[in-house]
């Protein structure tokens, strides 16, 4: 069996007082993940989702731990960092498999997550960043409720994003002339690096 965990997270704030775009100094409120095992054939034969809290982030961790692929989107500018200041050594390399960078190597250019719904899925985002922080400000039971759906939702479509590659190895998208784009993209696995054992966080 393989392991792989989506996940995306959303944080209290975008910007310090000095202005400084550092996801570090944002807070996270909210993580989601879906964790799933795969057979030999690299097929999914289980997963669910789940959410974690910032006081419940230490129960997340051993899952990354045990992961041959953490996948993400623009994960290793964003949300590896914003986690940092609550993860434990080591956390920054496991392996970490950015689907943004991925783009940005095919294509030299960044795109959006919504962009590549539309295009790739035919599906949008159900929510913004901007309405996470106020929903975490609020802080009622309803706001909480949708932060932590617009979170998972966003897990979805990533691993609906990279489940798409990995059987039609192309991915769809608007770039920022606002042209369709459709490219090929390769996201199999290297047996030797992306399967061995990682070591421990702890």
């Amino acid at each position: 069996m393989f392991d792989e965990v989506i996940f995306d997270l959303e944080t209290k704030s975008f910007f310090v007082e000095d202005g400084k775009f550092d996801p570090s100094k944002f807070g996270v409120s909210v993580l989601s993940l879906y964790h799933r095992k795969l057979d030999e054939t690299l097929s999914e034969v289980e997963g669910e989702i789940l959410s974690f809290w910032e006081k419940d982030f230490q129960n997340m961790w051993k899952i990354f731990q045990n992961a041959n692929r953490i996948i993400g989107f623009n994960s290793l500018s964003f949300d590896v960092p914003a986690l940092s200041p609550y993860s434990p050594n080591g956390f920054s390399k496991l392996p970490h498999f950015d689907i943004l960078d991925e783009i940005k190597k095919a294509t030299g250019h960044k795109t959006s997550l919504h962009k590549i719904a539309k295009a790739t899925l035919g599906v949008q985002k159900t929510d913004s960043g901007e309405n996470a922080i106020l929903y975490w400000e609020r802080g009622d039971k309803r706001s909480l409720g949708l932060l932590k759906k617009y979170c998972e939702d966003d897990v979805r479509i990533t691993k609906d994003i990279y489940d798409y590659v990995i059987k039609n190895k192309s991915l769809k998208f608007t770039d920022y002339w606002n042209n369709p784009r459709e490219i090929k993209m390769d996201f199999s696995y290297t047996l030797r690096n992306d399967l061995s054992p990682q070591a421990s966080l702890f």
